[in-house]
């Protein structure tokens, strides 16, 4: 198994990040969304002063290292007292099937519990196989969600999961 390790993000890992989402989105969403609707969620959540701006408004990014390279990240944010969302997992194409993904959600977990966490809650597109990744984790279906994104729709479900 390889060695992961587990960075926190700052703005001077936006390139990094950029560059994980750039060779993860395809694979994961080619087969769900248009290629218009990845570009333009790409451009509205992924570009440089996105990200940032989200660093600002408190979602905490941490990156996961495989030896010393960047190979996923992970964000999460606090919703409510004790709630909290992750906003974002993904890990390389060609680190998925190591442990990479379970190992970097754990990390995020551990990092709610640090934080005062009891619940997780995540988003993820109906037809993402990733939902049996989290079901498998831990997580259940609590309900289903249609989001508007510009001219997009998102139709996903709500996944939670007690931390205690």
């Amino acid at each position: 198994m390889p060695a992961f390790s587990i960075k926190h993000a700052t703005a001077a890992d936006i390139p990094a990040i950029i560059s994980i989402q750039e060779q993860t989105w395809e694979p994961t969403y080619g087969e769900i969304l248009s290629k218009d609707q990845i570009d333009y969620m790409f451009s509205k959540i992924y570009s440089f002063d996105a990200l940032k701006s989200q660093m600002e408004d408190g979602q905490s990014f941490l990156i996961l290292m495989k030896e010393n390279d960047p190979a996923g990240f992970a964000s999460v944010s606090e919703e409510k007292p004790g709630t909290f969302k992750l906003h974002k997992l993904y890990v390389l194409p060609s680190t998925q099937g190591t442990g990479a993904g379970k190992f970097l959600l754990g990390e995020a977990e551990q990092y709610v519990k640090e934080a005062g966490g009891h619940v997780m809650l995540l988003n993820v597109n109906r037809y993402n196989k990733a939902k049996a990744f989290y079901e498998k984790q831990g997580y259940q279906v609590i309900e289903e969600q249609d989001i508007a994104i510009g001219p997009y729709w998102m139709n996903d479900y709500i996944l939670e999961k007690r931390l205690d």
